[in-house]
């Protein structure tokens, strides 16, 4: 029996703290919306204290969907608390989002604390957003790094104070894979009581390993991934949704499910690329230009054979409408003889041959040949004209 794995999605929170993301109320509603028929378990909105616009985009987005469980993030203190319990007062099930560093490079340096300290302020946070009524999620920041006994001791602390999920996040993307996973698969062995929460997992792209520890966390226990669309995140971004989505998809035989509706991850991706101004670049897995693109020629040879030859998924799955063919100087004579027909015009043997040759000078000049290319081309090789 498959296992559900939750969709957190922070598109709305931590994909947009990217410099030049910022969007407007109006534009968050709409993702929220699309979220909401992807899919998705939680849409983290906002950081409601952070700005009035942020707090605004929680009070909007909790009004105005219905499935998705609506998060927002606080740090471990109590102005931040009583915002976003007042941000999410309409929400038909809110999600109070709090936290404090874990590792001792976060306690030194950024809080001046000590463990002790920060444990108890922990707890306090966890109990005092509890008793707003909403669910509430700790994260342990900077759990990639944090010692590991300590870890678990504030992890089992947490959970004895009420906290629903207890995230564990790779803040700076430090964790390789396995690593990251026996850091999971510690807590799940070691925590007395983790039956009573649900482990969740944030891994951020630094070293471009973030859907690979994301990965690695549910192997080992996690049963909630925190995701943006097209990764987009701080620094060099977070872990992908549409990649984790459909490596669950294609390997059946992990017995993980979600509730994403694959068919609209790439509109989505779209949009999100579009209003937040953040290019997607062309060799991104499942939504980028280049992903269900093929211009080797050994490539396109054995493609239009048989699809899944080089392709591991449909591209309709995703949304996207068809494979392409581009035709470059690496292109063989299947590829040109493909497109040819495609435009109504057959070409075989001898034909094909001085075709093919006038058609990779043209490609080694032009580096992609279009079929307006290859009408001109066409016109202007005698052989083919008698």
């Amino acid at each position: 029996m498959n296992q559900r794995i939750q969709i957190f999605d922070t598109t709305l929170r931590d994909g947009e703290q990217v410099p030049g993301c910022q969007l407007k109320t109006e534009e968050k509603i709409v993702i929220a919306r699309e979220l909401e028929l992807l899919g998705v378990d939680v849409i983290e909105a906002g950081f409601p204290i952070s700005s009035p616009g942020d707090f605004l985009s929680v009070v909007e987005i909790s009004k105005t969907v219905k499935e998705p469980i609506v998060c927002g993030l606080t740090r471990a203190k109590k102005e931040d608390i009583d915002v976003a319990a007042e941000a999410l007062r309409y929400a038909r099930r809110g999600r109070i989002h709090t936290g404090i560093g874990s590792s001792d490079v976060h306690i030194k340096h950024k809080f001046k604390s000590t463990r002790e300290q920060v444990l108890e302020q922990a707890v306090w946070a966890v109990k005092y957003a509890k008793g707003k009524g909403f669910e509430v999620e700790f994260y342990a920041e900077d759990a990639g790094r944090a010692d590991l006994e300590f870890l678990a001791q504030m992890t089992e602390a947490v959970i004895g104070a009420g906290a629903d999920v207890v995230n564990i996040p790779d803040t700076t993307g430090y964790c390789l894979p396995h690593l990251y996973g026996k850091r999971i698969k510690f807590l799940v062995d070691n925590v007395k009581n983790i039956d009573k929460a649900v482990l969740s997992v944030h891994c951020h792209n630094d070293l471009g390993l973030a859907t690979a520890n994301t990965v690695s966390g549910v192997l080992n226990g996690a049963r909630q991934v925190e995701v943006t669309i097209n990764g987009i995140g701080e620094r060099a971004g977070n872990t992908s949704l549409e990649e984790v989505a459909m490596i669950f998809q294609v390997h059946k035989d992990l017995c993980f499910e979600t509730n994403i509706k694959p068919q609209k991850i790439y509109g989505l991706s779209k949009l999100v690329s579009g209003m937040m101004r953040m290019p997607v670049q062309a060799n991104k897995a499942i939504v980028g230009a280049n992903a269900f693109a093929h211009s080797s020629g050994i490539h396109q040879d054995g493609f239009l054979k048989h699809a899944e030859n080089y392709e591991i998924m449909n591209p309709a799955q995703v949304g996207v409408p068809s494979s392409s063919i581009v035709l470059t100087a690496r292109s063989g004579r299947a590829a040109l003889k493909h497109r040819l027909e495609l435009l109504g015009h057959r070409f075989e043997g001898e034909e094909l041959n001085v075709f093919y040759e006038n058609f990779l000078l043209v490609a080694d000049e032009k580096k992609e040949v279009k079929d307006e290319d290859l009408m001109l081309l066409m016109a202007n090789i005698p052989v083919l004209t008698k």
